[in-house]
């Protein structure tokens, strides 16, 4: 199924000595060469898919390095190079006077369809971390999801490309990535200096990462994933486990603390009173570890599974691959359900979704996560129309863009985020789960949005010059609601009467 579009390998095998390029171009099996090695000292070597052979009786010598090295661009602080206009690495290993004595000449390769597996992960905006040992492919299937979601989703994509591994060596970038816009990295220390800048000088849809390893690029990752911009990334690792057990990423999967419980809840969970737990919500929604070319395990839910991981249970997977016929075979494992989560499971679609919520600059797959640890009623819709609450945050709603005027003019209730952060997400979810929204629309499922619309008219209002307006009795978790939506707006708000009757009255403060 897989079609390479470009190997360049004439331009690789061109930088070699003639007594290492005539025996390489000479191999059967070229195509599926990987590397070749260059030690001093030592007969340079060829590394292909299945086997390794060795180019030349003749041992690696200073002169051999030496045209090498001078075919090829300037090697960065990460001791790597490339060859202008191709995706091939040259990395390089120096003595303690900083000589170079060895060479790893990677062939990189553009690849179309390498994606096939997963592209319903991509085109779903989630944010997606890949890993795999060195080689199984993680740079070129990245490759390949930032061509397909700028050319074939019309996104606005950027690559951070440190070391220009994804994009090529040169100012220009290969064209395997199509319109997707490449922003290159001076050294591998300032990969999340890049990351911030991103963000916020060139407004990409999605942002493309290769080889996160640092705890300062893990803090940029959450910072750019609480902005609404979805993230694919790899990361050092080979397994889910393998971000649970590393201290600088474990950030990226909601980060891990020792907790201490009480001898009641212990006995009730059936564990030790000191065990691990999750702090927050994972800045990736999915994980999927790349095993082979055509064959990836993918965690669908990272909170769950990161949970069912420090609770010692099976997690909830699922294994794809491609077969003889090209297409996607998708085997799932059944996850652990919880007795509590086994009772919601046989509630109705309409018990569970209460509330149609509309996201504008709010991170979906961080909603979605604390709406499920939250418990709360809600569905995130994708249709503006459908929807009988618009929540975004402060900083969006400011800006007003065409989103939130949109939903101005359809009357639409706006529920304004102080900002995009767990914390204030899970705030907004608890008080949509709170008891009193239940009550509330036990009778009259549409209380919540008419009193919301009529806070957000009486705004309108007191800013229109009216000196205040008095709202209609609600119950205290539609105050609240009203007091926030005053809030927001700059304005002052006070709640009178006794109840049932007590409601809210809007004014300048």
């Amino acid at each position: 199924m897989q079609k390479i579009i470009t190997d360049d390998l004439d331009a690789l095998l061109d930088i070699f000595p003639a007594h290492i390029q005539q025996p390489l171009s000479q191999q059967e099996d070229l195509h599926e060469l990987l590397e070749v090695i260059m030690d001093l000292g030592r007969p340079p070597l060829a590394r292909f898919f299945q086997r390794e052979a060795v180019l030349s009786p003749r041992e690696v010598a200073e002169p051999d390095i030496e045209y090498v090295t001078s075919r090829i661009g300037s090697f960065g602080d990460d001791n790597r190079a490339g060859i202008e206009r191709t995706l091939h690495r040259i990395s390089a290993i120096r003595n303690r006077q900083g000589r170079i004595v060895g060479l790893t000449c990677r062939v990189g390769r553009a690849v179309f369809g390498t994606i096939k597996v997963i592209e319903d992960l991509i085109e779903s905006g989630k944010s997606i971390m890949l890993l795999g040992r060195p080689g199984v492919g993680k740079t070129t299937m990245l490759r390949e999801v930032a061509r397909v979601l700028a050319d074939d989703f019309n996104k606005r994509v950027v690559i951070v490309d440190t070391s220009n591994e994804i994009a090529g060596d040169g100012d220009i970038p290969h064209p395997a990535i199509g319109q997707a816009r490449r922003m290159q990295v001076i050294t591998p220390t300032k990969q999340h200096t890049v990351m911030i800048e991103a963000v916020e000088n060139h407004m990409p849809e999605v942002i493309v990462i290769d080889e996160m390893g640092t705890e300062l690029e893990a803090l940029a990752a959450r910072t750019i994933a609480e902005r609404g911009v979805q993230l694919i990334a790899t990361a050092h690792g080979n397994t889910l486990e393998n971000l649970i057990k590393n201290p600088i990423l474990a950030d990226l999967i909601g980060g891990i603390q020792s907790v201490t419980l009480g001898d009641e809840e212990a006995k009730k969970r059936g564990t030790q009173k000191s065990i691990q737990e999750r702090t927050a919500p994972p800045t990736f929604d999915i994980v999927v570890e790349i095993q082979d070319r055509d064959r990836v395990v993918i965690h669908p839910d990272v909170g769950q599974a990161v949970d069912d991981v420090l609770r010692g249970r099976p997690s909830g997977t699922e294994s794809r691959w491609l077969d003889e016929k090209g297409e996607v075979r998708i085997e799932k494992s059944a996850p652990f359900i919880a007795p509590r989560e086994t009772a919601r499971a046989k509630q109705t679609p309409a018990e569970r979704k209460l509330q149609k919520l509309y996201l504008f600059g709010v991170n979906r797959g961080r909603f979605e996560q604390m709406a499920k640890e939250t418990e709360a009623n809600v569905d995130v819709v994708d249709n503006i129309h459908s929807a009988n609450l618009f929540v975004t945050s402060k900083r969006y709603y400011r800006r007003k863009p065409q989103k939130v005027k949109d939903a101005e003019t359809a009357d639409l209730p706006i529920y304004v985020l102080r900002s995009n952060t767990p914390s204030q997400i899970k705030q907004f979810l608890n008080t949509i789960h709170s008891r009193d929204i239940t009550t509330a629309s036990a009778d009259k499922p549409e209380s919540l949005p008419v009193a919301l619309r009529e806070a957000q008219e009486a705004v309108n209002q007191v800013k229109r010059g009216q000196e205040a307006v008095e709202l209609s009795p609600q119950s205290s978790y539609i105050r609240r609601l009203q007091h926030l939506i005053a809030e927001r707006n700059e304005l002052s708000s006070r709640s009178s009467g006794k109840e049932p009757k007590r409601g809210v009255r809007i004014y300048k403060g």
